[in-house]
């Protein structure tokens, strides 16, 4: 039998092992940065960390309730965000929009036709960061924007939040962007039944170079007949005596606007009035048989394809002077296909990308 050496050393004893935590481990640990001891396997770090403490008095573990914190125990809290930039990770860049996002609040809107409603809000603020600059305070924008809270707003609000917490930033871009859901009572066509529809509404305001822009999103929901499918079922009835239905399928429009700061007021329900002008079969609310009778009867005179929906919403969007720059994306959700169809149109270059965010059609879904 050939036994091969393989340079290992026998295994040190108990008294060698004892030294090495006794005298190297408290030495190395004196001369050993955090940044050196960070990377270690987890154990080895502990231990490393925890010899180089083991001088420091013993931690408490019970909650101080009585401490009171006074101004010179504030001064002394280290404050790593607004660090030097030796303190920056990675490449030393601008960062366009660094924040929160669903910071959420109960806030009040002002309404064309309801007075005033209190709505859950889902806040992002977010603001521009210098290269040289660690990082910001993140609870800064929530501070600032609660300034706010307690009033009605409208965009001018909004865009006096913006000043405050840009302001206490120090940043030179900011962006406030504010999510809810906007409840409007309809009218059933023809039973006179009523209910609420429910809009999902995104009202932004974005800073850049000191020039200001104030926009609105709205997600429109629909439904469209398929007008090659309405003249094929037409064909088989006429021609071979066939009953066939056209399919058609519940849809989405996501309608983005510009508003107009020197224009009048533009309200949420200006923007519904539009969509449902450009395309009236809007679900329905709540219905009897007389209801589902007329809205199949809605459908057969509004036939569209995904691109007829797109140039029907940009009709009644270049006929409002309030609105500036638009985007108009809408989404067939095919009963027909195992896909959806799509389309995008835009005007003026606010809206304007030559990429779009891989997943932008799976936010078009509307489930009820």
């Amino acid at each position: 039998m050939n036994i091969r050496d393989t340079g290992m050393k026998p295994a040190s004893d108990q008294k060698e092992v004892r030294d090495t935590f006794n005298d190297v481990l408290p030495q190395r640990a004196q001369t050993a940065s955090h940044n050196e001891i960070n990377p270690l396997d987890a154990a080895m770090a502990r231990l490393l960390s925890g010899v180089a403490d083991a001088d420091d008095p013993p931690l408490s573990r019970d909650y101080p309730r009585d401490f009171v914190v006074d101004d010179a125990y504030k001064a002394s809290l280290p404050d790593l965000q607004n660090g030097p930039s030796s303190l920056i990770c990675g490449s030393k860049r601008q960062i366009q929009h660094v924040g929160i996002s669903n910071f959420r609040l109960p806030m009040r809107f002002h309404t064309r036709d309801n007075g005033d409603l209190t709505l859950e809000t889902s806040v992002t603020g977010t603001v521009s960061l210098e290269a040289g600059k660690k990082g910001i305070n993140m609870s800064r924008i929530m501070r600032s924007f609660y300034k706010h809270a307690e009033r009605t707003f409208s965009l001018a609000v909004v865009a006096a939040a913006l000043d405050d917490y840009k302001s206490d930033l120090e940043s030179f871009d900011a962006r406030i962007q504010m999510r809810f859901s906007f409840p409007m009572q309809v009218t059933s066509l023809r039973s006179g039944l009523f209910g609420y529809q429910y809009y999902d509404f995104a009202l932004e305001l974005v800073e850049q170079d000191e020039v200001q822009q104030k926009i609105m999103h709205m997600d429109y929901v629909y439904s469209s007949t398929c007008p090659c499918s309405m003249e094929l079922s037409e064909h088989a009835r006429k021609t071979r005596g066939q009953q066939a239905t056209p399919h058609a399928q519940r849809s989405v429009a996501r309608i983005s606007v510009e508003i107009d700061d020197s224009a009048d007021c533009f309200w949420f329900e200006d923007l519904i009035d539009a969509c449902r002008q450009a395309v009236p079969t809007e679900t329905q609310v709540m219905v009897k048989r007389e209801d589902e009778q007329a809205f199949a009867e809605l459908n057969a005179a509004n036939p569209i394809f995904v691109e007829d929906a797109a140039r029907l919403f940009c009709e009644q969007l270049q006929a409002d002077a309030r609105i500036g720059d638009f985007r108009v994306i809408t989404s067939h959700q095919e009963s027909l296909h195992s896909h959806d169809a799509v389309s995008i149109l835009t005007e003026g270059e606010t809206f304007a990308a030559q990429s779009l965010d891989p997943k932008l059609f799976n936010t078009l879904f509307h489930v009820g």
